[in-house]
């Protein structure tokens, strides 16, 4: 046995050490291109190549700006030679004021699934994206509304419009109970109410009832006093809530309780002990107990102790990067329908943890991997690419909102309906940026209370796209709009590249080029009347409707 000298032992330690802070440098954007490639070399699946400039360009400023850029950004993209191009294109749309308006859109959509529509539930979105306030946090706020706060009170918009009487209905409880459980904790506890569920073995009755006692302790009350809005109230809740199985009849009994948690003791109080501010006839004032379940439920939900809270919200931030959870569908976290890539998982939940549930900062992270920028055209030598192995980039269909922004700026006249400049000499009414997006969320959007995780073609957004009278206005020309752009270009190679950068955000294939010369010499006598109709086609492609 040779033994080793104390030089040699030295220089090992010292080298182990740098080896150790190089791996613990490592980025996870690193780590998590590792995970992937690994599981898609167990699998046998050929990994997509980098997607081109131009794919990559319109990728990301429709995922982090909400718009498509124009074709003057899209030429200088395409044109400037840097390496490191795309992670400062990263870096400049995450520091732009645009990224928490979009972020802000994305969560609303998400978490209310256009159900209904609120000025302050809105602002409040904005401000916290705005702010890079903690996820853990913005949760907290909208469990345990303050209602006090004029900064805060819009978070309430979760609950108050979840409780909102529909004609005869009850009280929505059970929905807000489901909602609550799937969209902060990936856990959809619907068929809990009545029973254990049926299908997944960890879903309990009494996880369902815990939250379901919290929320039915809340009422609606009128703004008044020192409420400028409408608020919940809680009731005092001094005894354990009573529930039975219709399979079985067994009865069980709960406190609140945070799903597949531990229950909160409702503490034992003397009668004068059980108010803060106890209700007051004279005053008309309802109280204020001692015991918040909302509060104790918010801490608890929203918490690093809770470990579905971390996993739920990094498999959507993978969605919201990838187009496809880890974990499908969102709202099914359990021991039986494990992660697609578990380690991968794991991984972003400890990270998102260990950062203080800072979104932006996951966000950017994944937005730097080489998964995120791949290619959507399959390899040469895969005849399939299961989504689940994420080789390829997922194809993802616009949401309404983006569709209006896009349209807008792809046909020259946002500036004019956004921001209401280049009226002058324009007759007729002004269009509204409110018009755009009330008439394409009548035509796009998914219906309210069905989570917007894919969009389906319809007839009457097809019908949309042939009438409406906004496309159909789009599509004249008037100064500085994209139509003005093209009759005032005669090369029809350069038409083509003025339609394809506007329009799809990529410079025209030498076939596509030919077949606008060819279409604008077969309608020489109406050329404007045809470069309309082109460019009506284009838009309403579905190139165009989706994120390549």
């Amino acid at each position: 046995m040779r033994l080793q000298s104390p030089f040699t032992a030295v220089f090992l330690a010292v080298t182990l050490a740098f080896a150790g802070v190089a791996i613990r440098a490592e980025s996870l954007s690193q780590r998590v291109d590792a995970l992937i490639e690994a599981k898609a070399k167990d699998g046998k699946q050929p990994l997509a190549a980098p997607a081109g400039d131009a794919e990559f360009f319109r990728r990301a400023w429709l995922d982090f700006n909400g718009n498509i850029p124009s074709a003057e950004d899209t030429r200088k993209f395409l044109a400037e030679p840097a390496k490191d191009k795309r992670t400062k294109l990263i870096d400049q749309l995450f520091a732009a004021p645009e990224f928490p308006a979009r972020m802000a859109e994305v969560f609303n959509i998400q978490l209310m699934e256009r159900n209904g529509d609120n000025e302050e539930w809105r602002r409040y979105l904005a401000d916290s994206f705005r702010e890079n306030k903690p996820w853990d946090q913005m949760v907290r706020e909208m469990v345990s509304p303050d209602f006090k706060n004029e900064k805060l009170r819009g978070a309430g918009h979760f609950i108050m419009r979840r409780l909102e009487k529909v004609g005869q209905q009850d009280t929505d409880y059970p929905g807000l109970t489901r909602d609550t459980g799937r969209l902060f904790m990936g856990v959809d506890l619907q068929c809990c109410q009545c029973h254990k569920h049926l299908t997944v073995k960890d879903y309990k009755q009494v996880d369902f009832n815990g939250l379901f006692v919290t929320f039915q302790n809340v009422k609606l009350q009128p703004a008044g006093g020192d409420y400028k809005s409408a608020w919940l109230s809680e009731g005092l809740l001094d005894k354990k809530y009573e529930f039975v199985s219709v399979l079985n009849r067994t009865k069980g009994e709960t406190g609140p309780r945070v799903p597949l948690g531990a229950e909160v003791e409702i503490p034992t109080l003397s009668e004068a002990e059980k108010w803060i501010e106890p209700p007051d006839k004279k005053k008309r004032t309802l109280g204020v107990p001692k015991f918040s379940p909302l509060k104790e439920l918010g801490q608890r939900l929203a918490s690093a102790e809770n470990p579905f809270f971390a996993r739920n919200i990094a498999n959507r931030v993978w969605f919201l990067a990838m187009g496809r959870g880890l974990v499908e569908p969102l709202d099914l976290l359990h021991s039986e329908n494990p992660a697609s890539h578990p380690e991968l998982l794991d991984l972003l939940a400890k990270e998102i943890t260990e950062h203080k549930f800072d979104i932006k900062w996951l966000l950017h992270e994944l937005a730097l991997t080489q998964t995120y920028a791949r290619s959507s055209i399959l390899p040469a030598d895969a005849k399939d690419a299961p989504e689940n192995f994420f080789t390829v980039a997922k194809e993802r269909p616009l949401a309404a909102e983006q569709l209006a922004r896009a349209f807008l700026a792809a046909t020259g006249e946002r500036e004019r309906v956004i921001d209401g400049k280049g009226w002058d000499g324009i007759e007729g009414k002004k269009v509204e940026r409110k018009d755009f997006q009330k008439a394409f969320t009548s035509a796009f959007a998914n219906a309210a209370k069905e989570p917007e995780l894919s969009v389906n073609p319809t007839l009457r957004s097809a019908l949309f796209l042939r009438n409406n009278d906004l496309v159909l206005w789009s599509l004249q020309r008037r100064t500085g709009n994209l139509m003005d752009r093209l009759a005032a270009i005669s090369d029809a190679e350069k038409i083509a590249d003025e339609l394809y950068l506007s329009i799809l955000t990529r410079p025209p294939t030498a076939e596509e080029k030919t077949e606008v010369a060819t279409y604008l010499a077969k309608h020489q006598a109406d050329r404007e009347k045809a470069l309309g109709h082109y460019a009506w086609a284009m838009l309403s492609s579905m190139e165009f409707f989706a994120n390549h």
